[in-house]
């Protein structure tokens, strides 16, 4: 992606060596997103570990878990931003190299080089240099397109001002844009909430909930557990290796984050938290 959105640290993804790695049969072909035995390491210290996960269609899926857990390594880990020692990603049934083309993608803030010279307008054209090639020319109803992405998410009044003089929260919503030129079928989300104003996180919980409504698959590297029964149908608790996966509703329960977090969530912040009472 370095060559469609400025983006520091963005690396092609592995490439299976006959280029036609077979479906396992354990891989739903509808799921939007399947894991299979992934792992990588930094040096010696695994950072995820054999991670199995199944993202589900039409739902809006969280990855949690405590600081240095590897939800951030598992999403990029996905895509091939960070080359995995091993395992195997599927997207609708498909290795992800061969559909790629049904992924958008939203990069934690800190990834992206603000000085770049480029307008908000600018970045969400972007979304749409697989339509037309790198060099191709952009035409007149892809910048309509581009505009209509950026009134969608509450910066239409915000084409031309440069990247970088746009609040934290303004530059999530010009990202989310930009992933909703793509059309996708599937969103993949790092930390979109990170240092937003509640007004902004807000209007992208409703821009997602809308993609949700239209049939697409929404997932979300998300820290706020006080936000997950609100904003989630699905929840993957990981800390280096896979926790718990399923449902809210039946996943997000006081032992499931014990056990991600490691004991270290205090009884009353729990309490606080409205979890679910069945059993892990």
């Amino acid at each position: 992606m370095t060559a469609t959105a400025p983006i520091r640290g963005e690396a092609p993804a592995l490439v299976a060596r006959d280029g036609q790695a077979p479906r396992p049969d354990s891989v739903p072909i509808d799921a939007p997103l399947a894991l299979r035995g992934v792992t990588v390491s930094y040096g010696d210290r695994p950072a995820v570990f054999s991670v199995d996960a199944t993202f589900p269609s039409r739902a809006m899926a969280a990855i949690v878990g405590p600081n240095g857990a590897g939800k951030s390594t598992l999403l990029k880990a996905a895509l091939g931003v960070i080359p995995r020692l091993s395992g195997e990603v599927h997207v609708y049934g498909q290795p992800i190299d061969q559909a790629r083309a049904r992924i958008a993608y939203v990069p934690q803030r800190a990834s992206v080089d603000w000085d770049f010279p480029t307008t908000a307008l600018d970045v969400v054209r972007m979304g749409l240099y697989r339509r037309v090639g790198l060099f191709g020319r952009m035409s007149g109803a892809m910048t309509d397109r581009a505009r209509a992405c950026l009134d969608r998410v509450g910066m239409a009044d915000f084409g031309n001002r440069q990247i970088g003089q746009l609040s934290g929260g303004q530059q999530q919503r010009v990202f989310l844009a930009r992933a909703l030129a793509q059309d996708a079928d599937l969103y993949l989300l790092d930390e979109p909430f990170a240092g937003v104003d509640a007004a902004t996180e807000r209007a992208m919980i409703d821009v997602l909930h809308g993609l949700k409504a239209s049939g697409k698959a929404v997932v979300a590297v998300h820290h706020d557990l006080a936000t997950v029964r609100d904003y989630f149908d699905h929840v993957f608790l990981i800390n280096v290796r896979r926790i718990a996966e399923g449902p809210v509703a039946s996943t997000f329960t006081a032992a499931n984050l014990q056990a991600t977090y490691g004991g270290r969530l205090a009884a009353t912040h729990l309490d606080t938290l409205d979890l679910a009472t069945a059993a892990p």
